[in-house]
């Protein structure tokens, strides 16, 4: 079959792979129609070199056709149409029972000390190959994968995999009162979906906020007052000036280690990449480089008593975070990977709902087929053409 692999800093390809097969009775095989590339996927292409191997595959928002399942799977049955969530989890273990399916103890990835594994994604999450591919084995598909109705379009459910739980997630996290105010900061494909969920819960204003004007555009359009960061020297106080002075009651950080306008941190990722990978990889997980910008930000403009929901990724450990102001602040803080199962009750109904209220078909601004990968990924990397989020058809 045909894979996205990455073969180093911003070097991904399309190349032949072995067929995935049955490996445990809780195995399924799919059949890939539709798959995203994700912001988080450019970590992979920029950062987080010194923890994967070349000829990895990448993508973790894949859905498709199941083509086979193991003899432990009774859920599933060929033919059925499912979205495959990016965290792999068992449904039955004490993390999952309780809604934390990415700390499910079934999959978490021991010898890393982290979380339940994830689709091609490093080695720290398991190195499991991804769905950026024309087949996927799933492994734990007796739980993991979620049936969608035949009929509608791909984009109606693919989505499912990854952007809404992970924005749904940060929404509920971010715990705005009823009419409230909330602040999206990053209005990539998660800061969008955000600021739509916001909305479509009830919160009074959502403003977001960005430096691309395409993305700021998109969420004007979808009800968002947005504010463009080439704009303001202290985006704190333009927030204050649009919620009475107090600042926000939520706040969104859908932005994590991507922030703009960092230049130390900048620097730190790309030497990086020009050392050895053991130690590469020691400074990545241990120094701290991420670029904090976003996080400051959102500390300043929260009210006191407010909220911060954290669903950008941050990948470092030594970062200093101004505890102080936290905590004469009050600020609340709730962060962590999307448990997507735990969500699909709320969400399916909403997406399968008349008038499409999150507008998540035309979401995707290019769909290219699979072979197009490499270009892709430079596309989204590099915000042309108007990218804003990529679905990949492997079929097209």
């Amino acid at each position: 079959m045909k894979a996205v692999t990455w073969h180093g800093k911003r070097d991904v390809r399309v190349e032949a792979v072995p067929d995935p097969k049955i490996e445990e009775p809780t195995d399924a095989v799919v059949r890939v129609t539709s798959t995203g590339i994700c912001g988080s996927d450019l970590h992979l292409y920029e950062v987080l070199g010194p923890f994967m191997t070349e000829g990895d595959i990448l993508g973790h928002e894949p859905m498709g056709i199941v083509e086979e399942v193991g003899s432990g799977v009774s859920s599933l049955k060929p033919g059925d149409r499912v979205v495959v969530p990016f965290n792999i989890s068992c449904g039955h273990c004490w993390m999952c029972e309780r809604g934390l399916q990415s700390q499910c103890e079934t999959t978490q990835v021991k010898d890393q000390d982290k979380g339940a594994a994830l689709f091609g994604y490093t080695k720290l999450y398991g190195q499991v190959p991804g769905g950026q591919a024309e087949y996927l084995r799933v492994p734990q598909a007796q739980y993991g994968p979620i049936k969608v109705p035949d009929g509608p379009p791909d984009e109606r459910f693919v989505y499912l995999s990854d952007v809404v739980p992970t924005a749904w997630q940060a929404v509920e996290y971010a715990d705005i009162p009823d009419g409230g105010s909330v602040v999206v900061f990053g209005l990539g494909p998660i800061g969008q979906m955000a600021a739509r969920v916001a909305q479509h819960q009830g919160a009074g204003e959502v403003i977001g906020v960005d430096l691309v004007p395409e993305r700021l555009a998109r969420a004007r359009a979808h009800g968002a007052t947005t504010l463009d960061l080439r704009d303001h020297r202290q985006i704190g106080d333009a927030i204050r000036d649009l919620t009475g002075g107090r600042g926000a009651d939520s706040v969104i950080d859908a932005v994590g280690m991507e922030a703009h306008g960092a230049p130390i941190g900048k620097l730190a990722h790309n030497l990086v990449a020009l050392l050895p990978q053991p130690l590469g990889a020691k400074i990545t997980e241990k120094a701290g480089i991420d670029r904090l910008s976003v996080l400051y930000a959102a500390i300043d403009s929260v009210r006191r008593g407010g909220t911060i929901s954290l669903s950008g990724v941050y990948g470092g450990m030594a970062d200093p975070i101004p505890m102080m102001e936290v905590f004469d602040k009050q600020i609340r803080l709730h962060t962590g990977q999307a448990n997507v199962r735990r969500w699909i009750d709320d969400v399916l109904p909403v997406l399968t709902a008349d008038g499409d209220p999150l507008g998540v078909e035309g979401f995707a601004t290019h769909k290219l087929p699979l072979a197009d990968a490499p270009r892709a990924y430079e596309m989204f990397q590099k915000k042309l053409d108007g990218v804003q989020k990529i679905l990949l058809e492997p079929t097209a």
